[in-house]
C-alpha cells in the first residue's frame, strides 16, 4: 500500500508531504490552482521511471522548479508497503550553473531499511547488505538508475518495486481521445486515457475473468447494455463495439460514439477489474466526476471506494458536492495555496476545526488552512 509521498521544489509543491497509511481511499479538495493536479504530475514522474523512462529531461524540465529556484535540488520520495516490507525510493535532481539539462543529485532504494542501491551523481552502488557493498559502476548523470539496473528474478525487490510503480493508474481522462481502436495491448493506461482501447484489450486478453466484473458494473449503470466486444478489422487492428438491447430491439454502437460519461463508466469498470485481477494497485484520478451527471456521481464514487476496500488504494480529486459527501473527515485532505507565490499546504480534514457545512464553506471560498 502507498504510505507516503514527499515532494520538494517541484512546481507549487515545497516541503510537501502526503501520508495515506491505512487509507484504502482518500479525497483531495481545494480551490483551483491549489496544487491538486501537481500532485498527480509528481506521481506521474515516478510512474514514468517505473515504466522505463530514465532520461531526466523526459521526466521534468527546469520550468518545474518552484519559482525558478534551480539552486535547490528537486526532490521526490515515495514509501510503499509491498509484501509487508516498506520500500522507500528517493530521487533528487539538480541543475548546476551553466548546465542546460537537469542531472541526478541523489537516488536510493531501500527495503525494510536495508539499501538495495544508492547513488550520488554518476556513481551507483549496489548493496548486498547495509555493511557490504556488492558493486559500484558509473551511469550517465542525466539518466535515472532504477530502469537501468538489471533484475535478477521476479522476486527481486527491484522488479517488485518497478512493476508496482509502472502499474500505478494515474488518470485525468479526456473522453474525446478515448476511442475503441487498438493495434496492440498494454496493462499501463496513459494519463489522458488516449490508449484506453489498448489497455482494455490487454486487460481482457491477459485476464479473461475480468470480463465478468466489467460486465456486472456496466449493467448496473447502463441496464440496457447487452455486451461489448473487439471486432477484428485488419491483421492486428481491432475496434470496440457496444451492443444495447431493449424490448427485443438491438443497437450496435462504436465505442467512440458513446457519450463522455458512458466512456467514463467503461474506464471505471476497467479500473475496478485491473485492481482485482493484477493488483492491488494505486490509482490517482483527477476530477473523477467531471464528465458525469449529478445523479450518477454518488454511485460512481462508492463503487470505486468499495472495490478498493478489498485491496489497493485510490486517491481522487473533486469539486463536486455529491462526491465530497461520500468521504469522511478521516480520509479527506484539504489543500490550500494562498497565492501563486506561496507553496501548497495540506491538512487532513479531521485535524481542522471546521464550523458549518463543509460543502457550503467550499462554495463560499471560506475554507483555508
Amino acid at each position: 500500500m502507498f504510505q507516503r509521498l514527499y515532494v520538494h521544489n517541484f512546481r507549487c509543491l515545497e516541503n510537501f508531504e502526503l501520508s495515506m497509511k491505512e487509507m484504502p481511499s482518500a479525497l483531495l479538495i481545494g480551490k483551483n490552482g491549489a496544487g491538486k493536479s501537481s500532485i498527480g504530475i509528481a506521481l506521474e514522474v515516478l510512474q514514468s521511471v517505473g515504466r522505463g523512462i530514465n532520461r531526466v529531461r523526459e521526466l521534468v524540465s527546469y520550468k518545474d522548479f518552484a519559482r525558478g529556484r534551480s539552486d535547490v535540488p528537486m526532490r521526490f520520495e515515495m514509501e510503499v508497503l509491498l509484501d509487508k516490507k516498506l520500500y522507500k525510493y528517493i530521487l533528487a535532481l539538480e541543475l548546476p550553473e551553466n548546465f542546460r539539462e537537469l542531472r541526478i543529485f541523489e537516488e536510493q532504494l531501500t527495503v525494510a531499511g536495508n539499501p538495495i542501491y544508492s547513488r550520488e551523481k554518476a556513481q551507483v552502488t549496489l548493496h548486498t547488505s547495509s555493511r557490504n557493498n556488492e558493486a559500484q559502476f558509473m551511469v550517465d548523470w542525466h539518466l535515472v538508475a532504477l530502469p537501468v539496473i538489471q533484475e535478477q528474478s521476479e522476486t527481486d525487490p527491484l522488479h517488485i518495486f518497478k512493476t508496482w510503480l509502472a502499474r500505478m493508474i494515474i488518470l485525468a481522462p479526456i473522453p474525446s481521445l478515448m476511442t475503441g481502436d487498438s493495434d496492440g495491448e498494454t496493462l499501463e493506461p496513459e494519463r489522458d486515457c488516449s490508449n484506453f482501447a489498448e489497455w482494455f484489450s490487454g486487460l481482457l486478453s491477459r485476464y479473461p475473468a475480468a470480463y465478468t466484473q466489467i460486465d456486472k458494473y456496466l449493467r448496473e449503470v447502463m441496464p440496457d447494455i447487452k455486451d461489448f466486444f473487439n471486432e477484428l478489422i485488419g491483421k492486428d487492428f481491432k475496434t470496440m463495439i457496444v451492443r444495447f438491447e431493449e424490448n427485443n430491439a438491438n443497437l450496435s454502437v462504436d465505442f467512440e460514439a458513446l457519450s463522455d460519461g458512458e466512456k467514463c463508466f467503461f474506464l471505471c469498470a476497467a479500473v475496478l477489474a485491473a485492481n482485482r485481477h493484477y493488483g492491488p494497485l494505486f490509482c490517482f484520478w483527477d476530477e473523477l466526476d467531471s464528465h458525469l451527471s449529478l445523479s450518477e456521481v454518488g454511485h460512481f464514487v462508492m463503487s470505486l471506494r468499495r472495490s478498493y476496500e478489498a485491496g489497493g488504494q485510490i486517491l481522487v480529486t473533486s469539486h463536486n458536492p455529491e462526491a465530497i459527501r461520500k468521504f469522511s473527515d478521516e480520509n479527506t485532505f484539504v489543500i490550500d495555496r494562498k497565492n501563486h507565490l506561496e507553496p501548497t499546504l495540506v491538512r487532513l480534514l479531521s485535524d481542522m476545526s471546521v464550523k458549518g457545512d463543509l460543502v457550503e464553506l467550499l462554495i463560499s471560498g471560506d475554507m483555508e488552512l
